[in-house]
């Protein structure tokens, strides 16, 4: 009789996961022989993982991820240049505990976004903030947000997130607002925020994507030379899974 104004009791406090726990606890003859210490404690752990379960979901979400991945199912074994070492190192997430940044460059399809990708899934789990955007799609909110009179507010947001990702930058100039929008992302997130950019063009050539030599000079300074480095090579991975899943069809 004392079951249900327990339970109603601690959903109305907003312990919904204890509240269920408790009720299976009850349900379970094994249950019996623990402590109440014990008891406690499964109702604590049980209700404490679905809090931080729910606040990963959020973060996951606010992180708008373009592709479904995680570091765990990282391809190794195809050659493209990537040291296992660093990157496990990297997924340790202490880079973004200080601030620093990453740099994944190579080729088109050889896995830059994935990584990318992967790293900011890993960075949620981690409890950081992330936020995900194609440079393109970042580049027009950014004038949209001028227009709109929002831009303010728009960097503020952008300055609050622990890891920004701008994926796919490159190949085209930048305009003289981009370059100024990139140089203020940039210099808000000096010891407080980190940056992972992917890009097609080699690190020599981003002075002539951003195509002025002294906010060229102002933004690399404060990325490349803070920033630890990917470079893949070799052939598209996507013209490699078509080429497999072609040949297990005929098969």
């Amino acid at each position: 009789m004392l079951i249900h104004p327990m339970v109603e009791r601690l959903r109305g406090l907003g312990l919904t996961a204890m509240a269920d726990a408790f009720i299976e606890m009850q349900n379970q003859s094994a249950a019996d022989d623990l402590t109440r210490e014990d008891w406690l404690g499964l109702l604590v752990d049980r209700e404490a993982t679905s809090r931080d379960n729910k606040r990963l979901a959020r973060r996951l979400s606010q992180a708008r991820l373009r592709q479904n991945a995680v570091v765990e199912d990282t391809d190794f074994r195809t050659p493209r240049g990537l040291d296992r070492a660093l990157f496990h190192k990297l997924a340790g997430c202490e880079w973004i505990s200080h601030s620093q940044h990453l740099v994944i460059s190579g080729p088109t399809g050889v896995g830059k976004s994935w990584l990318a990708c992967a790293l900011g899934h890993k960075a949620c789990r981690e409890g950081f903030s992330v936020l995900y955007r194609r440079a393109p799609r970042l580049f027009a909110e950014l004038a949209t947000a001028r227009g709109e009179g929002r831009l303010p507010r728009m960097l503020a947001a952008l300055e609050r997130t622990r890891l920004l990702i701008i994926d796919d930058w490159g190949p085209e100039p930048l305009t003289a607002e981009q370059r100024r929008d990139l140089l203020e992302i940039v210099d808000d997130r000096c010891e407080k925020g980190s940056l992972l950019v992917t890009s097609q063009v080699p690190v020599n050539r981003w002075h002539d994507l951003v195509g002025d030599p002294t906010l060229g000079d102002a933004i690399l300074d404060r990325v490349v030379h803070r920033a630890h480095r990917i470079e893949l090579k070799g052939p598209s991975l996507r013209k490699r899974h078509a080429v497999t899943t072609q040949s297990d069809q005929g098969a």
